[in-house]
């Protein structure tokens, strides 16, 4: 089990094999991080799909607005939308897209980062300076890889439970 030097800026995601432990780079990306703790606080990212999972790239996730059974889950629409919340402006960094990264995904606007993210399945450095690094697996990436694959797959895995670990 990785060691949580920061429970504030640690995410714990459950998914259907096990828990996976998000170290947040509020240093790196401050508004992403602070984003992602305040929709998982509000239980926004529980239940919700992964509705593009493409083998050799990422598992994409967290369409508060269509991927999950509370919000009207519609896997054709999953993908499309974000929380209610405002857009975020881009924060790129130095820091590469390395297999278990978490990158803020996006329309073609590098300002349109809302509440969907994506897990690096392998190392993307193709991603690099394009897309907002704020997050990266410290435990249970084993986990990640074994997400269903598919754009979306045919019965998409969800994200159980998502919680700052502060309040865990």
């Amino acid at each position: 089990m990785a060691e949580i030097k920061d429970p504030e800026n640690t995410i714990i995601m459950e998914l259907k094999d096990g828990r996976v432990v998000i170290e947040l780079m509020p240093d790196i990306a401050p508004a992403h991080s602070a984003r992602m703790k305040e929709l998982a606080r509000a239980g926004a990212y529980d239940n919700v799909v992964f509705h593009r999972v493409i083998d050799g790239f990422m598992a994409q996730t967290g369409d508060v607005a269509h991927g999950n059974a509370e919000n009207g889950f519609n896997i054709r629409r999953a993908g499309t939308g974000g929380s209610d919340l405002p857009d975020l402006p881009a924060e790129f960094s130095r820091i590469p897209h390395d297999r278990g990264t978490l990158g803020a995904a996006r329309s073609q606007n590098p300002n349109s980062a809302n509440s969907q993210f994506f897990i690096n399945f392998t190392d993307n450095h193709f991603l690099n300076g394009q897309y907002t690094v704020y997050g990266r697996v410290i435990e249970g990436m084993e986990h990640v890889d074994a997400i269903t694959r598919g754009e979306p797959p045919a019965n998409p895995d969800r994200m159980l439970s998502v919680k700052v670990a502060a309040d865990a």
